[in-house]
């Protein structure tokens, strides 16, 4: 029998992404300012991918190599005030709660921020970005390759003198035909944290998700997303990262995100938190990253 053949996209596929619209193929310029459910966009459109990012988190919100389907998901409706949900969001410079501070926003303060653009180039290969935000004595830039591949570093610097501690979080959502018809491969033998049944985990073979999952696992390296029903392998590699997590509500509602819309993603994401959060002294840095393309 025939082996099935990967699915290439053609013109006017994948125009159910919320952001398709914003983008022209054919405008002949990379980069353009745009705006949209009051955000302040840059558009990036180049011959080998198109991309959309927020000046809010300095968040990646839609990255979509030429002939494929989108790889990230982005909620079609934002909330008048706070976080996007989609896209890859900085979760910065903590993961989840804070340990001390019970007012203080979930996922720290980067993807409520305004960063800035300070770096932007476009060549025959892809486009090079590099996005700033400073906070106080801290410094933190994202740097993105985007072209066949898309490629995230996020770099923080403490510039104070005394030691703090910091855990952060490249929170991609990627897009998928229907969660329950994914597998993740790679993380067998992984140990780690069930975040739902608050017990340590260990993975066995490849993970599916059945009724919502969301798991800090002690391990970095390279991730795949086998979506049987676009016949599609996500490949992600979090290199050295000292986590992988990944989750998926379940059943659980998402604020303004209907239940079909939550089938569309499962996330997983770089991250040093937990035990492995990073204790840096004056003057050091950190460095998270995330590398993804289609296997």
């Amino acid at each position: 029998m025939r082996s099935a053949r990967p699915h290439r996209v053609t013109a006017g596929e994948g125009t159910d992404h919320p952001l398709a619209g914003l983008l022209r193929p054919a405008s002949g310029q990379p980069f353009r300012w745009s705006e949209q459910q009051g955000r302040e966009l840059l558009l990036v459109e180049h011959p080998r991918c198109q991309a959309v990012f927020s000046c809010q988190g300095g968040q990646l919100l839609h990255f979509q190599p030429r002939g494929e389907r989108p790889l990230l998901w982005c909620a079609a409706r934002w909330p008048r005030i706070g976080a996007i949900r989609g896209g890859v969001p900085v979760c910065w410079p903590w993961f989840g709660r804070h340990p001390m501070e019970g007012g203080w926003p979930h996922h720290g303060w980067a993807r409520l921020s305004d960063w800035r653009l300070i770096h932007k180039e476009a060549d025959a290969e892809g486009v090079h970005l590099k996005w700033r935000l400073d906070l106080h004595d801290w410094q933190v830039e994202l740097e993105a390759q985007l072209g066949e591949r898309m490629s995230l570093q996020l770099v923080t610097r403490h510039r104070d003198s005394e030691p703090c501690v910091l855990s952060h979080s490249l929170h991609a959502y990627w897009r998928v035909s229907d969660v329950a018809r994914v597998a993740l491969l790679g993380l067998d033998g992984a140990e780690g944290r069930d975040l739902m049944s608050r017990d340590p985990c260990r993975q066995d073979g490849e993970l599916r998700i059945i009724d919502g999952c969301h798991r800090v696992f002690q391990r970095g390296g390279r991730v795949k997303i086998q979506d049987a029903g676009w016949q599609r392998r996500l490949c992600i590699d979090g290199g050295t990262n000292p986590n992988t997590v990944v989750w998926h509500p379940g059943s659980r509602p998402l604020s303004e995100v209907s239940w079909t819309e939550g089938l569309g993603f499962v996330a997983v994401q770089g991250a040093a938190c937990g035990e492995k959060s990073v204790e840096l002294a004056a003057g050091e840095e950190a460095r998270l990253s995330v590398k993804a393309w289609v296997g």
